[in-house]
């Protein structure tokens, strides 16, 4: 419990309303929040590394910075699938979704089958959660084969109309990230950028365009032959195809 009223007390006397207003202007709520910087809430994490019965308590306050430190001090081998979905369903911003997706539930046992399952929830934050969970896999996952990210595909394709905001930016989110992930994506991720560009839907159209332009992009690439010197021969075939995909460079 010390623990737990330390964390709150030092959160409190970093509150800066400025901030809160700030965070209420980018869609996040405020309801609860102090309006503490990520830094300062990354350098206290640093003292309560690995404390499960700390982070649940967090949690449970309910508190918008409190829960986010709640996934910085978590530990990833001890949580649960109940507690996965209790605390999903606890998410009413898009930052502490992606907070919680990125520090902490990618790196569970659970995740793979919860980008799945989220991914059809229809909740918003819920079904953001799993198109986050499929962006921070591409990044973080060193075991995943290359054929759950093309069903991953598959989710991003049949979810692209979604209207919602916070739901298209999670899944242009996940279809860039997987297209850099290696060649093989990256090759899968554009022929599903041409789909959607197609597409007489909208939100499918502005979704394909802005992954398009970022995995045709030199960055995107240039970081892919730095994993591969092979792929030299790849992003000169890119260079010419070029046209095909729209892409002024």
């Amino acid at each position: 419990m010390k623990d737990f009223e330390d964390c709150i007390a030092v959160l409190k006397s970093q509150a800066n309303p400025d901030n809160v207003a700030g965070m209420a202007r980018y869609g996040i709520s405020v309801d609860k929040a102090f309006g503490v910087s990520l830094p300062v809430i990354r350098a206290l994490a640093k003292k309560y590394k690995n404390n499960h019965a700390l982070a649940l308590q967090l949690w449970q306050s309910g508190y918008h910075e409190a829960r986010i430190l709640a996934t910085m001090v978590e530990n990833p081998n001890e949580v649960t699938e109940a507690q996965m979905e209790l605390w999903v369903a606890d998410f009413d911003s898009w930052d502490v979704c992606d907070q919680c997706c990125s520090n902490l539930l990618d790196k569970t046992p659970f995740a793979e089958d919860k980008a799945f399952a989220w991914a059809m929830r229809d909740q918003e934050y819920v079904k953001r959660a799993g198109f986050v969970m499929m962006a921070c896999l591409a990044v973080h996952s060193k075991t995943l084969k290359d054929v759950v990210f093309m069903v991953f595909l598959l989710y991003i394709a049949a979810c692209s109309e979604d209207s919602r905001n916070f739901v298209r930016k999670a899944v242009n989110w996940a279809l860039r990230q997987i297209g850099k992930r290696n060649q093989e994506l990256h090759e899968k991720a554009l022929l599903l950028c041409q789909v959607l560009v197609a597409s007489e839907n909208k939100n499918a159209q502005w979704i394909g365009k802005d992954a398009l332009k970022e995995l045709m992009g030199a960055t995107a690439i240039n970081r892919m032959m730095a994993k591969d010197k092979m792929l030299k021969a790849y992003n000169s075939k890119l260079i010419e195809r070029s046209s095909e995909f729209k892409i002024e460079r």
